[in-house]
């Protein structure tokens, strides 16, 4: 149990109803060094209006729209309720939330290990005082680093720099890309000229330099991460865009045991791609500076790249002096039972630079030490991040290590891998392509409208989800997440698929 004085502070700060929600966390789990965190989740999803979103949340959404564009909300969820793997709207309908807020909660809703990190006395500057990390920080930032960050730090990659969210990590990673590769053309940091050139936009301070993506690929809205967004044309249109070159990304059949030489001709066919597109725009005046890509492309439809294709990647990267940028925003922090996705690779080197947020909590980037930039003011904003979040990360690394939660999450998904094999046998005229590593899984329907039914259908069946590319479902699940939790979103997916099956 927590401390006495813990439990007083805790229930002292929140009203009735809070301090209900607070007592049942505290009932349901302990602090002990021996004792796992237990959550006291509901028994199982429960919905309990006719339509959803239920008359509440359509009259806040239309209470939003008043002021904002609504169109993408779901529904209003009631915080305060939701715990662990159950999301509570506000119309009190409770949902097995298998969406986990786009991937980015990492140990579910309200788990008590962060309540105590937020209730701590000693945290409590960290919280109400955010600081410029890049001129002020705080006396505790460097142990911080330590022991949030770089203790789960990739293979190979001992330097970090903190963001704010995914998309300037991106941003900031591809700026590093160039300050290195221009420093190595020139051999020398930045002429007179070069920072001459630059105010106006023109070289050699402003350098035709560019950045290769993947077709399907997503790194986030902001102008060059957009530049090298290829997954839906929503993002992208009316947003001017740098001519970078884009390669294919594998497109694999499934089973993958039954499609091997399919697969590995497709492998080969990116990959000779990757290398004529970066001859091409090195004689066209435009070398490649950088290359960004996910260890599987998550927004664009949940296609993965096989080992054989990532290891020859790195060595086309080395072999043309290509910075090769991981971006792990989605698939970092637990989800593929690793840290990090790319290491199911075992590449013979690592890559050069590694982009994270979402379940980390905090954005950021980890690079190797020739990319750190020369100059101070380079890479710089106000916050570059938050040490509050540092605080919260911390636990988490804890729980993860303590209650052994990548092999748990390697094991529960392949209890769900099996059962989503399963059931698209059952039901060969709707679904295909079951995949997955760890709980990062998905599965295709026949049809992007079929999908589209599934998840509406799901939610009215009690399990939050939602969909990737053009027919896919996604699962983003959080780190505790067990077969339990498997059974019960498979039961409801079995449901939907009858009603689906009988239209």
């Amino acid at each position: 149990m927590y401390h006495p004085s813990i439990q007083r502070s805790l229930r002292s700060m929140f009203n009735g109803h809070q301090r209900s929600i607070i007592q049942r966390l505290l009932s349901s789990s302990s602090s002990s060094t021996t004792t796992n965190y237990v959550l006291n989740e509901p028994n199982e999803p429960k919905i309990i209006t006719n339509e959803i979103p239920g008359p509440k949340s359509r009259k806040l959404i239309d209470d939003l729209n008043k002021i904002q564009n609504a169109g993408a909300i779901q529904l209003f969820v009631d915080y305060e309720k939701s715990i662990g793997n159950y999301l509570v709207d506000v119309d009190g309908n409770t949902y097995l939330d298998i969406y986990s807020q786009i991937s980015s909660i990492p140990l579910g809703y309200n788990h008590p290990a962060l309540i105590e990190a937020v209730k701590d006395p000693k945290n409590i500057s960290s919280f109400i005082n955010r600081p410029a990390l890049g001129i002020l920080p705080p006396k505790t930032f460097n142990d911080q680093l330590h022991s949030a960050l770089l203790s789960i730090a990739p293979k190979g990659l001992n330097e970090i720099q903190t963001m704010a969210c995914g998309s300037c990590s991106v941003e900031n990673a591809l700026k590093v890309v160039c300050f290195y590769y221009r420093t190595w053309q020139r051999g020398q940091p930045p002429t007179e000229e070069d920072m001459r050139t630059c105010m106006t936009n023109e070289q050699p301070g402003s350098p035709k330099l560019s950045i290769m993506s993947f077709m399907g690929g997503f790194h986030g809205r902001t102008f060059g991460a957009l530049s090298c967004t290829h997954s839906k044309a929503i993002h992208k249109v009316d947003i001017p865009a740098f001519d970078w070159p884009i390669a294919n990304f594998p497109r694999y059949k499934y089973p993958l045991n039954d499609y091997l030489d399919y697969n590995q001709r497709e492998d080969d066919r990116c990959l000779t791609m990757v290398e004529d597109l970066i001859e091409k725009y090195s004689h066209n005046g435009k070398p490649v500076a950088g290359m960004i890509i996910e260890p599987i492309q998550s927004e664009g439809g949940d296609y993965h790249g096989s080992k054989y294709f990532f290891q020859q990647l790195r060595k086309i990267c080395t072999k043309y002096n290509v910075a090769m940028v991981i971006d792990e925003v989605q698939t970092g922090g637990g989800p593929t039972g690793k840290y990090w996705a790319h290491e199911h690779f075992e590449m013979e080197q690592p890559p050069d630079i590694v982009t994270f947020s979402k379940k980390m909590l905090i954005g950021g980037f980890y690079y190797r030490p020739m990319f750190r930039p020369d100059k101070p003011y380079r890479i710089f904003n106000t916050w570059l991040g938050d040490p509050s979040k540092l605080l919260l990360l911390d636990q988490v690394v804890k729980v993860v290590r303590k209650e052994n939660l990548l092999k748990r999450i390697e094991e529960t998904g392949d209890y769900l891998l099996k059962h989503l094999e399963q059931i698209q046998n059952q039901y060969p005229s709707i679904l295909m392509n079951a995949r997955g590593v760890g709980t990062f899984c998905a599965i295709d329907f026949s049809t992007p409208e079929l999908r589209d039914q599934a998840i509406r259908k799901l939610h009215q069946n009690g399990v939050h989800c939602g969909g990737s590319g053009t027919a896919t479902l996604r699962f983003r699940t959080t780190l505790t997440f067990e077969n339990r939790h498997v059974d019960q979103f498979v039961e409801r997916f079995d449901r939907t698929l009858r009603s689906l099956s009988k239209q």
